[in-house]
C-alpha cells in the first residue's frame, strides 16, 4: 500500500512500528528527503519538521535537522553519509524527493535523486514487531553517462540525544584481547572507529552505544553490518545537543566507482533505543540477531572436539581416531580436524592453497577417518582457510597474480602467507569450486572457515582496484551463501584469528563464530563479558583447553575452564589423551550438565553480574522453563553468596545460592518456578 498519511500540523508522516514503540519520519523541508520526527513510545505526537531558525549566517538550516540520510551538497556544514564525485570533477549531490514514499509492512522506501550529477538514491528503512531495531540502507544508481566515484557511501544515520555529559560506549581490543569495554565522553567533536584491514578487525567491533547527559537511562545503540574495511562515526556538533551516528565501508582506504547504469546497495546500519542498563541494550540486540540466524538450537551448535591443540600439524589417522574416541566418551557431538590435513602441510610455511587430502597422512583416503568418527556417534568437520596462500604452494606457483598486491611493490608475508584477492572473479570461482568439491566428495557437516592475517596492499594489481575490500567482502558473502544453499546440513563456524571478522552480516551467513584465540579461562571471561554485550550466546564458540592465560596468571581448575566455555557453544580443544581418568570423568559430568542447560543458554535472556576484573562475576541465562547461572571468583574471593537474580523488566526473582562446589566456580541450573 501507499505510505500511511498522517496529518499532523499539516505534515505527511510515516510510522514504523517496533516491538514496543515506533519510529516516525516525515518529509524534510524543500523535499530534501526524510527527517526524524519521533523515536519512542507509540502514539505520541510526532511534531513537525520545520527549518530551524538560524542564529548566524554561517549555519545552513538543513544541517540542523535530523535528516535520515544526506549527501555533501544537500548538507554543507556538518558531516554527510554520501560524498559523490563525477568523472569530470563535479562534486556533491543536492538530493530531492523523486517519486512517492512507500511504506509496506514496516518497510519504507523513499526515492531521492540529483539529475545534475546523475544519481538516484533509494533510501530504505525497515522495522519488525519482534524487536526494537530500525534498519537503514540505500540503493545508489548511476543514471548519467560517466562514472561516479563514491568517496563515501554510507546508508544512513541515527541522530540521538547528546550534549554535555553524553558518553559513547565502544568494544575494542587486539588479537587475544577482543571485546574490551571503553567509554568516551563526547560533549562535542567527532569520534571515529573502524578497520582498514579488509576485515571487521580485532581492534573495534562495529557497534556504538550513546547515552545522553540529560537522561542517562536512555540508550541508543547502532551497529554496522559489514565484514570488510569499515568506519563508524559519532558526530556531536557543538550546541546542538545531538549526536549523529553513521557508518559504512571505509572512506579513507578505498573508493567505490559506479559506471553508467550500475547500482549498489550499501551495508545495513541498524539502530535501537532502549531504557535501561547495558544488559537491556544487549538483550535488544539479541532479539534482533535471532531474526538473522537460520536457527538458534543445538542442530548447528553441537559440542565440538577440535584437534588443533592435541595435534598441531602432525595429523595421523590412528592418533586422530584415538582422540575421537576420547571425545565421544565425554559426550562430544562433532569431531573437527583442524590445520594439517591437506597436501604439503607440515608447518605454517607451506601448503596453504593446495586443498587436497594429503595422501601420505591419509593413505586410505579421508573416508577412513570420517567413517571412524561417525562410527563413534559423532559428525565430522574440517578446518579451511580459503583466502590464504603460502608462497610455497602449487597454487601460488601457478597463479602469483591472484594475491592482493600493489603493482611494483614487493610482496610481504605475514604469518608466512599472502592473501588471495577474492574479489577477482577467477579467484572467487576457484574458491567456490574448491569448497563445493570438498563438501560434495566427503561427508563433512561442520566447516571452520579461518583467516589468520589482515589484508595489506589490497587488490591493486590492476587499474581501478580501489574497491578491493568491497569486492573481496561481497565474494566472501556469495561463497557462504552457496554453502548455505547447496549444503544446508553443514554448520559453518566463522573465525579470523579469533574475533577478527564478526558483525551482523557474518552472523546471518554462519552458525557460530570464534570470538578470540585466547582460551585461558580468566582472560577469556573478559572477552566473553564484552562479546555478550553486543552479540548472542548461541553464536559464541568457546573451548576448554589446557592453554594458560596470557595476562591473568591466577590458577584455574578444570571445572573453571568448563564453566567459562559453557556460557556459549561448548567445545573441547584440549589433548584428551593426556587427561587422567578423573579428569575425563569430571569432563563427562560437565558436558552432560551443559546439555541439560543448553536450551536455556541458547534461548534465555542474558544478564551479567559483577566484573571479570573483580573478585566475583557471573552470567545468568533466564529461559521460559529454567535459569542457568555460571559464577566465578578469584582465589580468596567471596565465600558462599546469595546472588540476586535479574528478571524481566520490573520483575523480581528469588536469589540463588552460590556454594562454590568447584572451589573457584559454580554452575546452577534450576527450574524457572523455583
Amino acid at each position: 500500500m501507499s505510505g500511511q498519511d498522517i496529518e499532523q500540523h499539516g505534515l505527511e508522516a510515516w510510522r514504523l512500528a517496533t516491538r514496543s514503540g515506533e519510529y516516525v519520519v516525515g518529509l524534510a523541508p524543500e523535499r530534501r528527503g526524510l527527517v526524524l520526527l519521533h523515536w519512542g513510545e507509540a502514539g505520541q505526537a510526532a511534531g513537525e519538521a520545520r527549518l530551524p531558525r538560524r542564529s548566524t549566517s554561517f549555519e545552513d538550516p538543513l544541517d540542523l535537522l535530523p535528516l535520515e540520510a544526506t549527501a555533501l551538497g544537500t548538507r554543507s556544514v556538518h558531516s554527510a553519509e554520501l560524498v559523490v564525485r563525477r568523472a569530470d570533477g563535479l562534486r556533491g549531490a543536492r538530493l530531492e524527493l523523486d517519486g512517492e514514499v512507500v511504506l509496506d509492512e514496516g518497510h519504507l522506501i523513499c526515492p531521492l535523486a540529483d539529475p545534475l550529477i546523475g544519481l538516484q538514491v533509494e533510501l530504505h528503512l525497515r522495522t519488525r514487531p519482534q524487536h526494537e531495531v530500525v534498519e537503514k540502507w540505500t540503493v545508489l544508481r548511476n543514471t548519467g553517462e560517466t562514472d561516479l566515484e563514491l568517496l563515501r557511501a554510507w546508508g544512513g544515520a541515527f541522530e540521538v540525544p547528546g550534549g554535555q555529559g553524553a558518553t559513547v560506549d565502544l568494544l575494542h581490543g587486539a588479537w587475544s584481547r577482543e571485546y574490551g569495554q571503553a567509554q568516551v565522553q563526547l560533549g562535542a567533536g567527532t569520534l571515529s572507529i573502524g578497520s582498514r584491514q579488509g576485515i571487521t578487525s580485532h581492534t573495534y567491533a562495529p557497534v556504538m552505544t550513546v547515552r545522553g547527559g540529560r537522561d542517562p537511562q536512555l540508550a541508543h545503540s547502532a551497529a554496522l553490518g559489514w565484514s570488510g574495511s569499515w568506519r563508524m562515526s559519532a558526530d556531536a556538533p557543538p550546541f546542538t545537543g545531538r549526536i549523529r551516528i553513521a557508518g559504512g565501508p571505509d572512506d579513507e582506504s578505498g573508493v567505490l566507482t559506479l559506471g553508467p547504469g550500475e547500482s549498489l546497495s550499501t551495508p545495513v546500519l541498524a539502530g535501537l533505543q532502549v531504557r535501561g542498563d547495558a544488559d537491556a541494550v544487549a538483550q535488544e540486540w539479541h532479539r534482533y540477531q535471532r531474526s538473522l540466524s537460520r536457527s538458534t538450537g543445538p542442530e548447528h551448535r553441537p559440542v565440538v572436539c577440535n584437534s588443533w591443540y592435541a595435534t598441531g600439524f602432525d595429523v595421523e589417522v590412528d592418533h586422530q581416531l584415538r582422540l575421537a574416541q576420547a571425545a565421544a566418551d565425554i559426550g562430544a557431538e562433532v569431531f573437527v580436524v583442524d590445520d594439517g590435513w591437506f597436501r604439503g602441510r607440515t608447518s605454517d610455511r607451506a601448503g596453504l592453497g593446495d586443498w587436497e587430502v594429503d595422501s601420505q597422512k591419509f593413505p586410505r583416503g579421508l573416508e577412513e577417518l570420517i567413517h571412524g568418527v561417525q562410527a563413534r556417534g559423532m559428525r565430522f568437520g574440517l578446518w579451511v582457510e580459503p583466502e590464504a596462500v603460502n608462497p610455497d604452494s602449487d597454487l601460488y606457483r601457478a597463479h602469483p597474480e591472484w594475491v592482493h598486491q600493489v603493482r611494483g611493490r614487493p610482496l610481504r608475508t605475514l604469518r608466512n602467507q599472502y592473501m588471495l584477492d577474492l574479489g577477482r572473479p577467477e579467484v572467487e570461482d576457484w574458491a567456490t569450486d574448491m569448497l563445493r568439491g570438498l563438501l560434495s566428495r566427503y561427508d563433512i557437516t561442520y566447516l571452520k572457515w579461518d583467516m589468520n592475517r589482515s589484508i595489506e596492499d589490497g587488490g591493486q594489481s590492476a587499474p581501478g582496484g580501489d574497491d578491493w575490500s568491497w569486492r573481496h567482502t561481497r565474494a566472501y558473502y556469495r561463497i557462504l551463501e552457496m554453502i548455505r544453499r547447496e549444503f544446508p546440513q553443514v554448520t559453518v563456524e566463522g573465525c579470523a584469528g579469533g574475533g577478527g571478522r564478526i558483525d551482523h552480516e557474518v552472523l546471518a551467513r554462519t552458525d557460530v563464530v570464534w570470538p578470540s584465540d585466547e582460551t585461558g579461562p580468566r582472560d577469556r571471561l573478559a572477552v566473553q563479558h564484552g562479546f555478550l554485550g553486543a552479540f548472542p550466546s548461541w553464536v559464541m564458540s568457546s573451548w576448554v583447553t589446557d592453554e594458560p592465560d596470557v595476562l591473568d596468571r591466577d590458577p584455574a581448575s578444570l571445572e573453571f575452564r568448563f564453566a567459562v566455555a559453557m556460557a556459549g557453544v561448548l567445545g573441547i580443544g584440549a589433548d584428551l589423551l593426556g587427561w587422567d581418568e578423573a579428569a575425563l570423568g569430571r569432563a563427562r559430568e560437565l558436558v552432560e550438565l551443559y546439555k541439560q542447560a543448553r536450551a536455556t543458554v541458547f534461548e534465555g535472556t542474558v544478564h551479567r553480574h559483577g566484573d571479570p576484573a573483580g573478585e566475583f562475576c557471573a552470567v545468568q541465562y533466564t529461559g521460559e522453563e529454567a535459569v542457568f547461572v555460571l559464577a566465578y571468583r578469584r582465589p580468596g574471593g567471596p565465600e558462599p553468596v546469595e546472588l540476586p537474580l535479574k528478571g524481566e523488566a520490573g520483575r523480581s526473582m528469588p536469589p540463588v545460592p552460590i556454594r562454590w562446589r568447584w572451589g573457584d566456580c559454580d554452575a546452577v541450573l534450576l527450574p524457572r518456578s523455583a
